[in-house]
């Protein structure tokens, strides 16, 4: 595809770009998904397509940096809190499913003819791989409808969680079934526990003071470098060992699950993430021999339904069965019913392995990008038969009967910030505290609070920690520039947050009610009227108080508002020509 004088390196760059600009936004749009989008421009300009581009092993050997980041940002969202509230579901719930899926799914290709020709180690392989679901598919959709944080969107986070626990002795046990192992040694053994126990002491003890060192020198683009260091350097460690990439990068976000810079690690990772797991995508679409899938279409229409059918099915009696109500049981199994992005990686494996042929990959491939696609259409089914049992009368009971607390962020743990977080905790809602202040950080955690390392002026970093679904928002950071434009690009991309904020004076509370903020109050004017009382109370004056801070309150927000529509000078001499003294 090289034109004379044009860089081949460029030119692949701008179809990967550029297919994807194309592709990705349109599926999104039809409600398909990213994922849908990647592959199907992956196939536009594949070797089985426009051929614009040809190497599909050069492009997997890239983009499995993007399955490295993506196991680092699950290991990131392992917190040991939530991990220890969760713990039945994740451990109890999310093993039941993929262990009966499978078992079923390795069942039906057992037992009928000619699905593989690998026999009992294929049929195991793919049985398990398709029991996994969707991550990016099931959390992309919850966080969308803002159920991530009720019971069946627990629930259900709590099985996608254990599924991805699952995927790295996945991928061990098909390079086992495939012989991969057949040749390892005791001194081979050896190497691989030492350096997992390399990896794990090193993360405990080392990481969290190489980012409190460098968030010292507030570079951000230091601070993004050294994360994207030590995912690679994990990932070399493991594969040295000859373990999974992945495996090392997981490790490794759990062990800085539990510091205060997961939310910033997040955000810095999240970008090179999608474009990485993106050209993945675009890989598998590449390898898809469509002409293949096309002469097996029934096997691949009648796989996709029946495959969504059937772990669907399984999953509402699972949640049924522990506890969940008829509608959240309904929602689950329409989330999780598809099969997931890890089973493009078993797939690959398996074949490089030789339990799979090129044809059963091509036709497997299109038959779990088809129960994707599906995802959509049963949700809105899931609530139609919901709706539908609603008007029938029966009544749903929500399982534990426990109202899980609204979400609340404090940008900013300084004196004001304090304070507001422990009025929130005392009333039991959960806070997530944000501050860039390593020593303040240090302090804070010695009195039992937990506080995030972050920029809380950045959207991504306020989007890690869960701005998106939170239900108030609160800044109260001494940066007046980076409050401002903070609050501004909040209310533009997310208009229904409620965003309250701290000010420094009249000026600031002007800047920042302009910039969207639903509530502003000056950090000195309560405690200002509250001692202003005491003194009055003390001259004698006490039977005025009530009624003169009333008024000062009235007079306040009067010259607030004219000042907002005519200017400070011209405001405050409005306010004196109204009052003697204002």
């Amino acid at each position: 595809m090289a034109e004379a004088g044009a860089d081949p390196l460029l030119l692949e760059a701008a179809a990967y770009l550029g297919a994807t600009v194309l592709a990705v936004p349109l599926f999104k749009r039809l409600g398909l998904g990213s994922i849908l989008g990647y592959i199907a421009a992956g196939a536009l300009i594949g070797p089985y397509g426009l051929r614009l581009l040809t190497d599909v092993d050069a492009v997997r050997h890239v983009s499995e940096f993007g399955v490295v980041l993506l196991l680092f940002v699950i290991g990131l969202e392992l917190q040991p809190l939530r991990l220890w509230r969760l713990r039945a579901e994740i451990f109890g719930l999310g093993f039941a499913q993929v262990a009966l899926t499978g078992a079923a799914l390795t069942l039906i290709l057992a037992l009928v003819p000619g699905l593989v020709t690998g026999g009992a180690p294929a049929a195991i392989v793919i049985g398990l791989a398709l029991a996994l679901s969707s991550t990016a598919f099931g959390v992309q959709l919850l966080r969308e409808r803002n159920a991530l944080s009720t019971p069946h969107g627990d629930r259900a986070f709590s099985i996608l969680l254990f599924q991805d626990i699952a995927v790295v002795p996945l991928l061990a046990l098909t390079a086992f079934l495939g012989g991969a192992s057949a040749g390892m040694t005791l001194r081979d053994a050896g190497v691989a526990v030492a350096a997992l126990a390399g990896l794990v002491i090193v993360g405990h003890y080392g990481l969290k003071h190489l980012f409190r060192l460098i968030a010292l020198v507030k570079a951000d683009e230091v601070f993004t470098a050294a994360a994207l260091l030590v995912v690679a350097l994990a990932a070399l460690a493991m594969q040295w060992a000859g373990l999974s990439m992945a495996l090392g990068a997981f490790i490794a976000g759990v062990l800085l699950a539990g510091t205060e810079f997961r939310h910033q690690l997040e955000s810095d990772i999240e970008p090179f993430r999608a474009l990485f797991l993106g050209l993945f995508f675009v890989g598998v679409g590449m390898a898809v021999e469509w002409d293949v899938a096309w002469a097996f279409w029934p096997v691949v229409i009648f796989g996709a339904l029946g495959l969504f059918t059937l772990k669907t099915a399984l999953i509402f009696a699972l949640t049924r069965l522990s506890g969940s109500g008829r509608d959240d049981a309904l929602k689950i199994g329409a989330t999780l019913g598809q099969a997931g992005e890890f089973g493009f990686v078993i797939f690959a494996l398996a074949a490089s392995d030789g339990l799979l042929t090129a044809r059963e990959v091509s036709v497997l491939t299109v038959t779990v990008a088809l129960s994707m696609a599906l995802t959509p259409f049963a949700l809105r089914g899931a609530g139609w038969i919901i709706a539908r049992l609603a008007r029938g009368g029966e009544p749903e009971v929500k399982a534990g009967g426990v109202v899980t607390p609204s979400r609340v962020i404090v940008a900013g743990f300084g004196r004001f910030g304090q304070v507001v977080a422990r009025i929130m905790r005392m009333r039991g809602y959960s806070v997530t505290l944000i501050d860039n202040a390593p020593r303040r950080i240090r302090l804070a955690r010695t009195f039992g609070s937990e506080v995030f390392y972050g920029d809380a002026t950045k959207t991504d970093v306020m989007r890690a920690a869960g701005a998106e679904q939170a239900d108030a928002i609160f800044y109260c950071i001494n940066d007046r520039e980076g409050a401002k434009l903070a609050v501004a690009r909040m209310k533009q991309r997310w208009p229904h947050l409620r965003l309250f904020a701290a000010a420094y004076d009249r000026f600031q509370e002007l800047e920042l009610r302009a910039a969207g903020a639903d509530h502003v109050i000056r950090e000195t004017r309560e405690s200002a009227i509250a001692l202003a009382s005491e003194g009055l109370a003390a001259l004698g004056d006490e039977a005025a108080v009530e009624e003169v801070v009333e008024e000062f309150r009235r007079r306040d927000e009067e010259m607030l508002r004219l000042q907002a529509e005519l200017g400070m000078e011209e405001g405050a001499e409005k306010m004196r020509q109204r009052y003697s003294v204002v």
